[in-house]
């Protein structure tokens, strides 16, 4: 008999380990959107929406003999998952790759990717015909949302404003050595004040902002320090959060406090035997990235192929890597960090994100190509 393994989430880390396993197992993808979303490119359509044509992969292609379902998950425990539409599947292993939410233009939570390409052109217009641009957080997101405005329309003004002593969040530069972190930054700085990017540090907002984001209508804000910055729009670059509300009674020890759930050294939760967590949404010390997300698919996939084969066989630990990846600035700016390396100038960074933004690959991994 084939054992059903079922994926909760098709982002990087669901579409790696849901292919990775379709040839061994009966696999069941479950997401409610119709494609997946290339992140990697969002915010390079902001500023040019052909990129928001290109972004959005239909699950439909991802999977030789495996299904996608297209639905959400509202209860997952040992024996298998419930569905937002009533329907239960039960599952000899399950894959818990739920990820992340955030905050529109980094992520979208449009169901339609028609929706979802259309939000982009019209935000693209509403920013065209804004002069200043206030983004609301120093983190990857804000930096790189920066150089993507700035090397698109380099009169306009655009400020970031950041509450903590620093640009890149904490989260973000967790496990890299010291040194590497402050060079980063130190890079980031250099070439955001060659843009003429202003970074305001250790300060935030003291009221809300009469607008939403995204839309282009002129106000004025002040500090706790009582500093004014006028803008004619705004974007929110903060505000992580991890989706993982679906959890049963019955195994809902493994997430923690701050939303994410804890994995062993396998990325099983823990006292689960067939219950795996990888990607953004697993406690783990590698970085959230796509690259990482992917290692861990590798992972659990070979870990349930050994169970299938034995179920006590000897399993394969995850150990945090610190991978290649990059902040870019812009299609030929930013700062990037090989293993083999270190840490990489603004040509070598834009050379490897490349002209397509690694499109072509998905395209590949889609069977998408001629």
């Amino acid at each position: 008999m084939t054992a059903t393994v079922v994926v909760v989430g098709g982002g990087y880390g669901g579409i790696a380990v849901a292919q990775s396993l379709d040839a061994d197992a009966d696999v069941v993808l479950i997401d409610p959107k119709d494609a997946f979303v290339h992140n990697v490119a969002a915010l390079r359509a902001v500023v040019d929406p052909t990129w928001a044509d290109q972004m959005f992969f239909p699950y439909e292609t991802l999977l030789k003999n495996g299904r996608v379902v297209r639905d959400w998950v509202v209860s997952v425990d040992r024996w298998g998952v419930r569905l937002a539409s009533g329907v239960s599947i039960n599952a000899d292993y399950i894959v818990l790759a739920t990820g992340t939410t955030y905050s529109f233009p980094a992520k979208v939570d449009e169901l339609q990717s028609s929706a979802a390409k259309m939000r982009y052109h019209v935000l693209t217009q509403a920013l065209y015909g804004s002069g200043r641009v206030l983004l609301l957080g120093g983190g990857p997101v804000g930096v790189e949302l920066a150089g993507e405005i700035k090397t698109m329309w380099p009169d306009k003004d655009v400020t970031i404003l950041e509450p903590a002593a620093d640009i890149l969040s904490r989260s973000f530069v967790k496990g890299f050595k010291r040194d590497l972190a402050a060079n980063m930054r130190a890079e980031l700085h250099r070439q955001l004040e060659a843009m003429g990017v202003q970074v305001i540090l250790g300060s935030s907002l003291s009221h809300q902002l009469p607008t939403v984001a995204g839309e282009a209508r002129t106000f004025t804000a002040t500090t706790w320090g009582g500093r004014k910055i006028t803008a004619d729009i705004w974007f929110r670059c903060f505000g992580r959060q991890p989706a993982s509300g679906m959890l049963s009674s019955g195994i809902s020890k493994a997430r923690r406090p701050d939303g994410y759930l804890s994995v062993t050294n396998e990325l099983r939760l823990p006292r689960q035997e067939t219950i795996f967590s990888i990607g953004d949404v697993a406690a783990t010390d590698g970085i959230d990235s796509a690259v990482v997300a992917m290692e861990q698919a590798e992972v659990v996939a070979n870990n349930i192929r050994a169970l299938i084969n034995d179920k006590s066989a000897a399993l394969q630990s995850y150990e945090a890597t610190q991978p290649i990846f990059l902040v870019p600035l812009g299609p030929k700016g930013g700062v990037s960090y090989s293993p083999d390396v270190g840490l990489l100038d603004a040509e070598t960074t834009a050379m490897y994100k490349g002209n397509d933004l690694f499109t072509g690959k998905y395209r590949e991994i889609f069977g998408l190509t001629d």
